[in-house]
């Protein structure tokens, strides 16, 4: 029997391994810890589903704060837990929700070693060395799976952890109140209500159990309840002991709500209702592998498993807040419910995302992106203005600009399915003229300009805002609204009033028309106190991407616009003080920041495409690897993995709301996207080596192809882009 017992999990273990044609290739390890004091990613290894509420993975630090935001390091030693909820490569950390851990006696934390280690799309495996279980984790959209197996023999715990969550040092984070209620011998309820960046989140869960509990502790700070069924508090944890003579295995699901108890009950019982573990996991991978396969790459194996994990990163997020049912806690707090058949999604973050994730989910997902255009719109109802940052539900204003507008309106002009593009044009008027944080728009209005002594982070709001007019001017046009037109086509060119043809750069005035002195074009802003956001006047010179043609003039010409983009990509000069998003670099090009992101494909526009074929193939080579320290900054919510999953189609929207990608450098053989129409485009890259970056010539369909832009609607009406690779 002891042998028996000793195989039975080798046996699970190898059931739960099998993986599909694409989930194969995701390592879900890339980009989840830095080496030298770089940036990596912020990311994670656990289980998810698609645009899960549930993301399920260990957690490595007690409190996760900025630097390993999403609770996860692979550069640490030890497990404090399994957490339900987290966000993926970010700047900044929160959710962290319902934490479990298992255990053998009075010690909640793990020595652990990655050779114990297991991870791929629904599925992670850890060995905790201290006690020597075996914890696996598996997801549904609103669940997290785990399975337990002690060593034969040994005492039998789970530690729940309502308290636990990000740094209580940042935010003004802290838990308003909570609950933990035994309601039966395999069933735990309870909630919290914690702020922190996301404002007064409700959090409500439902945990069943394969085995019953034999005893319970019931915990609130240093004060123990024993084996009262239910305590109220602010820092509650509990003991679950069990029999061992049960088994060795135990199974655990938590269901999650926004909205109530009775919704993670729901929640339950309609996603995970049976006990088998394995196949809650081949589920996972089901799901994951047939989205994945919506892209079919062809070639090198080591680019398969970047480009697949990349994938895997950008579907990670936004993520669905409303229930089976449809409730959802909405922005005033009220419970709401979307219409059947729909789904309320939150985690935007805009100031990423709008760049490359949006347009590629447009292109591979495009189903889920109508569904978030459709979550912002209601934000937009019920809130006044469209999302900046929306987590949990709630706004939490980080950033600058409304990128919102560019998403929407991309949808709108994009012809996705469900967009009333009427709804949509009084959204972004809106979101475009209403006053809120870091948007100050009757400034913006009265000087053409935001002033530094005004408003903080002024160059950068001025160029950033001048794009999203230009959305609005775009939609308003499309529609016949020939006012709206011209008032936001005007606003489009406030950028050009900080333009200093002296020092050929933008820079700040304040609110006289004086530049602020003194002027080091290499000087880093952070998130206020500095016209520049997370970068310096040489990154930010690039962002016009709705006017290149007005940028190439001011820059005077196209031979000068080449010359400055040489000089940006080879000038190493540091300033004293870096941001700390600054990394990635080649010369002043920061790939580890998304200000940069769209910079190589300019060439294209000044008659130079092989400067941008050479860029585009060294950033995709040099930025991203297959270890842990695989991105070259946070991932942003799969902003860093978006834009290498599109350069590696061969083609990048500089400007993400004009229906147009610059063209760039192939890197499969063949890569073909199954489009939800029914159509399909493929990509071919004839070579004889993958040194050849360079685009001698293409073809279209068969025809000669001599254009270095490729629209949309080229791509959506399927058909074939071959190029021939040279030296």
């Amino acid at each position: 029997m002891k042998y028996l017992a000793s195989i039975i999990p080798s046996l699970l273990l190898a059931a739960a391994a099998a993986a599909g044609e694409y989930t194969r290739y995701v390592n879900p390890f890339i980009g989840t810890g830095a080496v030298e004091n770089s940036l990596s990613g912020n990311c994670y290894p656990g289980a998810t589903m698609p645009f899960g509420m549930v993301q399920l993975s260990p957690d490595t630090q007690e409190a996760p704060d900025w630097d390993k935001a999403s609770g996860y390091d692979y550069n640490d030693k030890n497990i404090c837990g399994f957490s339900h909820t987290r966000l993926s490569g970010t700047g900044a950390s929160d959710l962290i929700d319902i934490l479990l851990m298992p255990a053998t006696g009075g010690r909640v934390w793990s020595a652990f070693s990655h050779d114990g280690e297991e991870a791929r799309p629904g599925y992670y495996r850890v060995l905790l060395g201290e006690s020597g279980i075996t914890a696996e984790l598996s997801a549904t959209t609103r669940a997290g799976i785990h399975r337990y197996t002690y060593p034969c023999g040994r005492r039998q715990r789970i530690y729940l952890d309502v308290g636990h969550s990000a740094s209580k040092g940042s935010w003004d984070r802290k838990i308003i109140q909570s609950q933990i209620r035994i309601v039966g011998p395999t069933i735990v309820e309870g909630y919290r209500i914690i702020t922190g960046w996301a404002k007064l989140r409700r959090v409500y869960f439902r945990i069943e159990l394969s085995k019953p509990i034999a005893g319970h502790q019931l915990i609130d700070g240093d004060r123990v309840y024993g084996d009262a069924p239910v305590v109220n508090g602010r820092n509650l944890r509990a003991w679950l002991d069990f029999d061992a003579a049960g088994g060795d295995t135990i199974v655990t699901k938590v269901s999650l709500s926004s909205v109530s108890v009775a919704n993670a009950r729901e929640n339950m019982a309609q996603e995970a209702p049976h006990w088998d573990f394995n196949r809650y996991v081949a589920s996972a991978d089901h799901v994951w592998d047939r989205l994945l396969g919506r892209i079919e790459a062809e070639g090198d194996p080591t680019c398969k498993q970047l480009f697949y994990t990349a994938m895997y990163h950008a579907l990670i997020q936004p993520n669905v807040l409303s229930d089976v049912n449809g409730e959802y806690t909405a922005t005033d707090y009220t419970t709401q419910r979307m219409p059947q058949g729909q789904h309320y999604y939150t985690t935007f973050s805009l100031w990423d995302t709008y760049r490359g994730a949006h347009p590629f989910y447009t292109l591979a997902v495009p189903e889920w992106n109508e569904a978030f255009v459709a979550s912002m719109l209601t934000h937009y109802d019920s809130y006044g203005y469209l999302p900046i940052w929306a987590l949990w539900g709630q706004d939490n204003y980080c950033m600058i600009g409304n990128h919102a507008i560019p998403v929407v309106v991309d949808a709108c002009l994009k012809g996705l399915k469900g967009i009333d593009a009427r709804r949509v044009l009084d959204a972004v008027v809106g979101s475009a003229t209403i006053p809120h944080p870091g948007s100050p728009f009757e400034v913006w209005e009265k000087y053409g300009y935001m002033p530094e002594n005004i408003q903080s982070q002024s160059v950068s709001i001025t160029l950033e805002q001048s794009f999203d007019d230009w959305c609005v001017a775009m939609l308003a046009k499309r529609l016949g609204q020939h006012d709206v037109y011209g008032r936001f086509i005007r606003r489009s060119q406030h950028y050009r009033h900080l333009h200093d043809a002296a020092t050929g750069f933008f820079r700040a005035k304040d609110d006289k028309g004086n530049w602020l002195e003194p002027f080091d074009p290499l000087v880093y802003g952070g998130n206020g106190g500095n016209p520049y956001t997370e970068g310096n006047a040489w990154q930010y010179y690039w962002y016009v991407p709705h006017d290149i043609e007005g940028l190439i003039a001011l820059t005077g010409g196209k031979k000068a616009f080449v010359d400055k983009l040489d000089r940006f990509f080879s000038l190493a000069d540091r300033s004293g003080e870096l941001n700390s998003n600054a990394s990635g670099f080649i010369g002043q090009y920061v790939h580890g920041n998304e200000p940069s992101h769209h910079v190589a494909y300019l060439y294209n526009y000044a008659g130079e495409p092989r400067k941008a074929q050479r860029m585009v193939s060294r950033i995709m080579r040099e930025m991203y690897n297959t270890s842990s320290s695989g991105y070259a900054g946070n991932d942003d919510c799969g902003e860093m993995s978006s834009w290498y999953l599109l350069s590696a189609m061969g083609f990048y929207p500089v400007n993400p709301a004009s229906g147009e990608y610059a063209i760039g450098t192939p890197l499969f053989d063949k890569l073909t996207l199954h489009l939800q129409n029914g159509n399909t485009f493929t990509v071919i890259a004839h070579r004889k080596s993958k040194e050849q970056v360079y685009v001698k010539k293409m073809r279209l369909n068969g025809r000669p192809y001599t254009r270095y832009t490729l629209a949309h609607q080229t791509i959506m009406d399927g058909g074939t882009l071959e190029f021939t690779m040279g030296y």
